[in-house]
């Protein structure tokens, strides 16, 4: 922690820690002169009830007189505490007027320990706790510049020194009041500004933590209108590779010509379906509006089942449901698009005539989707990243599907949307779930 005993923050931070800190030292005047008034309340009170008892205390006049001012000077404070309050939720910045109210206040509480000290004895160094407590509680709730700390001391020294000699104390007794008290004002000089480092660190770290997610989240932003830019800009020219392809293909070509062809048209494919997951990444990212609907799932994914079936012959799929009717609301295009990939998936790597089931229940207030295949599963090592964009997680399939790299990815960004969560079970050469 970098401390600030003998200095102020850099200059990029100074003027915003002092905003901040002065509307927490407001507050805990308000908090304080509530509290000291109720104290010195209280103490006036079990002077009606016990008059004789405290009459006959030492000192009773001085007592009855500072409890008399430290109510009437207690209830001020309160007072202009909640007007200052009001002025800095306004203009949300500290004034010279506010630092200088919280200064007073804390040269308050400070002398009035200080009082006690020399009203319950003619020797303070015999009865400190009050005005040890004053200083311990000025240190720890309030925030100073080291400045502003080097005036409550030096106020606060020729306080005690001027009562010293208005209580006539001797030559030797005042020496040593006076290097006890220079000790506990240097003791809350080092706690003033400890807690002020403390707190000033604190301040800047959540400062810096602020600028660098807003600087991310910029990054991030202009990186999906990039994607979004440069892959809808690409469909274009690969259209029309394609479709001079096809045009050329209506023309009596060669065998090796029309393998050629073949080849530049099912690059196009992949290179279309490439375009498609990056925009498709980058309207998840982007997109606020999130609609959703309520649906029957059975229906949804028996419909998604048979369309499968009807794309691939030889596909096995089977859904097995534990509940039915079974609603929620979800957005039936992205939902779609997250249950099409997992079936894709489970049958790109699963042998041939391998079953892929599909099964739907509830626990509790959750419904749980499992897509279970036979397949040849997923290494250990790879289960950590797999959905994560752009990682060595993709493989090729078995009958030499590519992979993007963005399927799962857009999978989980889909699924968080609908407030859900996704997991992964899978062992080598048995399957995934």
């Amino acid at each position: 922690m970098e401390t600030h005993f003998f200095k102020n923050l850099p200059a990029r931070y100074r003027i915003a820690y002092r905003h901040y800190y002065t509307g927490q030292n407001l507050g805990s005047v308000r908090v304080g002169s509530a509290i000291f008034f109720v104290l010195n309340a209280v103490i006036r009170l079990f002077y009606f009830i016990f008059p004789l008892s405290l009459t006959r205390a030492e000192n009773f006049p001085e007592f009855s007189i500072t409890n008399w001012i430290c109510l009437a000077a207690s209830a001020v404070f309160y007072m202009f505490s909640i007007i200052f309050i009001e002025q800095f939720n306004k203009i949300k910045k500290a004034t010279a007027i506010m630092a200088f109210f919280v200064l007073i206040f804390s040269l308050f509480i400070i002398a009035c320990g200080m009082f006690s000290s020399f009203i319950a004895t003619g020797s303070p160094r015999n009865t400190l706790t009050l005005y040890l407590i004053a200083l311990s509680l000025v240190s720890l709730l309030f925030v100073f510049e080291y400045y502003e700390t080097l005036v409550i001391m030096i106020t606060g020294e020729l306080l005690f020194s001027f009562l010293l000699v208005y209580n006539r104390t001797d030559s030797t007794e005042m020496i040593y009041n006076q290097l006890l008290s220079l000790i506990l004002f240097f003791g809350f000089y080092l706690v003033s500004r400890y807690f002020y480092s403390f707190k000033a660190n604190y301040y800047t770290q959540v400062l810096e933590i602020k600028e660098k997610n807003t600087a991310i989240e910029r990054a991030s932003e202009f990186k999906s209108q990039l994607l979004g830019t440069v892959a809808h800009d690409l469909r274009n020219p690969i259209a029309a590779v394609e479709s001079i392809a096809m045009l050329m293909e209506m023309d009596n070509i060669n065998a090796e010509t029309k393998d050629n062809l073949q080849m530049i048209k099912a690059s196009c494919t992949k290179a279309r379906s490439i375009i498609e997951e990056l925009l498709e990444s980058a309207r998840n990212e982007n997109t606020t509006l999130f609609t959703t609907e309520k649906v029957e799932l059975n229906n949804l994914l028996t419909d998604l089942v048979e369309d499968w079936k009807v794309r691939q012959n030889n596909a096995s799929l089977e859904f097995i449901s534990g509940v039915y009717p079974l609603y929620a609301k979800v957005n039936p295009e992205k939902f779609h698009r997250v249950i099409d990939n997992l079936i894709g998936n489970a049958l790109k790597f699963s042998r041939k005539n391998s079953n892929v089931r599909i099964f739907l229940h509830k626990k509790d207030d959750r419904i749980i989707i499992e897509v279970k295949d036979q397949g040849i599963g997923i290494p250990a090592n790879k289960l950590p990243i797999i959905f994560e964009p752009f990682t060595k997680a993709g493989r090729t399939g078995l009958n030499g599907e590519q992979s993007t790299g963005l399927g799962l990815s857009i999978v989980k960004q889909i699924i968080e949307k609908h407030n859900g969560k996704i997991e992964v079970e899978s062992e080598e050469g048995k399957g995934s779930t």
